[in-house]
């Protein structure tokens, strides 16, 4: 037994993890803990490692199940392959992720030092600082105004990154 990758539809991960499950089929999907943006506030999602993809594990030998119907399930848009055959992967990896998944605390949306622009509001435009999280429906962050820092307290969909 090896373990492969299956190359999903966009955010049909899941979908394609539920019937390949149902089909008899081992699978992976590695989830990481983020905050987004959910109607103007910070929430706490799960959303795939690595999106589109999933492990899948399979025989090589004739006796065990047949690479067909991975193409035809329901989410799955291929097997990832080098050329012609199926791209395998060290069984070591799979246990390594396994491992650290459960470990990692919410990845934050902005961090510290970070620099934003405000969006929204009267400062819209400006370039600011990211400093913290104030509560669940607040940012505080730092602008410059007549060439002084001034701290800013901004709902959280009022930021965007920069690049």
């Amino acid at each position: 037994m090896h373990w492969y990758l299956v190359h999903t539809k966009p955010r049909q991960e899941r979908c394609a993890l539920q019937n390949l499950a149902q089909q008899g089929y081992e699978c992976y999907l590695p989830f990481i803990t983020v905050e987004k943006l959910r109607q103007g506030a910070l929430a706490v999602v799960e959303e795939p490692l690595f999106p589109r993809y999933l492990f899948i594990r399979l025989d090589d030998g004739l006796s065990g199940k047949g690479w067909g119907p991975i193409r035809s399930t329901r989410g799955v848009s291929r097997l990832v392959t080098f050329g012609t055959e199926p791209a395998r992967l060290d069984a070591r990896l799979v246990e390594q992720i396994r491992a650290r998944e459960g470990s990692n605390k919410p990845q934050p949306l902005f961090v510290p030092g970070e620099r934003v622009q405000v969006i929204q509001g009267p400062f819209a435009g400006l370039e600011a600082i990211y400093q913290m999280t104030e509560g669940e429906n607040r940012v505080m962050v730092l602008i410059e105004l007549l060439s002084k820092p001034v701290r800013l307290g901004l709902g959280p969909a009022a930021l965007r990154k920069l690049a």
